[in-house]
């Protein structure tokens, strides 16, 4: 197998810079793990040297237009990113898979934070009646809330708030752009009304 497509499937997979160490590890423990009885003699041995000048050539041949990403020599190793002129495309991308997948646990947690901001978890869930503790921790995974800072409260519990990234998230200039909680209830009403007499 070619040693150079090894390297690039490493360097591929990872989510974090991979370093020359990192790699000639990966080949040793593979090759000690392989089906394969190789003799002593015919065990490859791979210098820092070789590594390094494989993943330049890697860092070489993702500069062509052709790729839309490209390996660039970060934090002492190495990794694949996409190039600046697709950062609006991959991000347009990102946002609309993120929002198919916030879950309607999420979604409340979420109002009451942007509601009721600065809010703590122990208010949350009064309001919600429910556990916060899994909505609140995806919620700050998605960057959609963050902390800051802590209540006077006995305790001094955590103090949660929407992030910037909220308002990027569904498109408003700031949280005053939200609809009102008044146009909420109006339309509630408005609704059971229309419930009332369809009965």
């Amino acid at each position: 197998m070619d040693l150079r497509n090894v390297i690039e499937a490493i360097v591929f997979v990872s989510d974090q810079p991979v370093t020359v160490d990192f790699i000639i590890q990966v080949l040793k423990k593979t090759q000690e793990e392989s089906a394969e009885d190789l003799a002593p003699e015919k065990e490859a041995s791979y210098s820092k040297e070789q590594i390094r000048s494989l993943l330049n050539e890697l860092v070489d041949k993702y500069q062509s237009d052709i790729y839309p990403f490209e390996v660039k020599a970060v934090a002492e190793g190495y990794q694949f990113f996409t190039k600046r002129a697709f950062y609006p495309y991959v991000k347009q991308a990102t946002l609309q898979k993120n929002k198919k997948r916030l879950s309607k646990s999420a979604l409340e947690t979420l109002a009451i934070i942007a509601y009721k901001q600065p809010i703590t978890k122990a208010e949350a869930e009064f309001i919600r009646g429910v556990s916060c503790d899994y909505a609140i921790q995806k919620l700050l995974e998605r960057k959609l809330v963050s902390i800051t800072g802590r209540s006077d409260a006995p305790g001094r519990p955590l103090l949660y708030a929407t992030s910037p990234f909220f308002m990027q998230y569904f498109g408003i200039k700031d949280v005053s752009d939200l609809p009102k909680l008044k146009e909420f209830e109006e339309l509630a009403e408005d609704n059971l009304e229309m419930n009332r007499q369809q009965q």
